[in-house]
């Protein structure tokens, strides 16, 4: 039987989030659930996978249940199928980020750019003058991207300040239109740069999961794969399934 996956993030305080991992794991194992999912002081982000109930169970329990009190209100939320398991046990990790940028000035929860609905993304990167600029990772990149985007060239998201402070110039970048796989690494990344006096900062909702799920491939700009942190490795337009691969530590 096919698998129904998840993968969802949103940005709020979760001052309590240590003592939020045990029984978040406990209730994806009773639900034979299998997926990574991060837990820091500034929110949840995660990829999981199991049966269409049970994925729905717990979207419904992370989303209203007690557990998380409420405060998981606004989930950036996407669903893809898998034809095989994509993941081989359940893990729920602690982190300092669930997106690591290493920048204190960096708060989505204080500031992020401008979001795009994928169907508006073609008008606006076509715009004389705009920057569209790729944040994710060089292999990421290799595999697939947007036509005329800037390739940071980083191994690691971490790295995307320096290239940032290095290569772009709110005197002369007036207008920035990011993206990434799921839409956080951009809430990171647009949070930056505004709080480097950048001021027209767009990114693509939803990321380019939802460009390739909403937009039609004869009209979509988007060129290649992209890759995904599972089994699957890499998913085409309509969210099809394309490779298989052996499960990695990696997260978006």
């Amino acid at each position: 039987m096919p698998y129904k996956v998840a993968a969802f993030y949103q940005f709020t305080p979760l001052p309590d989030f240590e003592q939020l991992r045990d029984p978040l794991r406990s209730m994806c194992v009773a639900l034979d659930i299998k997926g990574i999912i991060l837990l820091a002081a500034e929110g949840i982000n995660g990829t999981v996978a199991g049966s269409a109930v049970a994925i729905d169970a717990l979207m419904k329990q992370i989303e209203h249940g007690a557990l998380f009190g409420g405060r998981i209100d606004n989930l950036e939320l996407k669903f893809s199928t898998a034809l095989e398991m994509p993941f081989n046990r359940m893990k729920v990790r602690l982190k300092k980020e669930i997106v690591t940028i290493k920048d204190g000035a960096t708060d989505p929860t204080q500031q992020v750019g401008t979001y795009v609905d994928a169907a508006d993304w073609n008008d606006l990167i076509t715009q004389p003058g705009m920057v569209l600029l790729d944040t994710r990772n060089a292999f990421e990149v290799e595999m697939g991207t947007f036509e005329g985007a800037v390739d940071p060239d980083i191994s690691s998201f971490s790295e995307f300040k320096d290239f940032a402070d290095r290569t772009l110039d709110p005197a002369r970048d007036k207008s920035i239109a990011m993206f990434c796989t799921g839409g956080i690494r951009c809430e990171k990344a647009s949070s930056y740069l505004l709080s480097r006096g950048f001021e027209n900062v767009f990114h693509l909702k939803g990321g380019i999961l939802k460009y390739l799920e909403t937009i039609p491939e004869a009209q979509s700009r988007w060129k290649g794969e992209c890759f995904v942190f599972d089994q699957r490795v890499a998913l085409g337009h309509g969210l099809t399934e394309r490779a298989a691969r052996q499960e990695g530590d990696d997260h978006e």
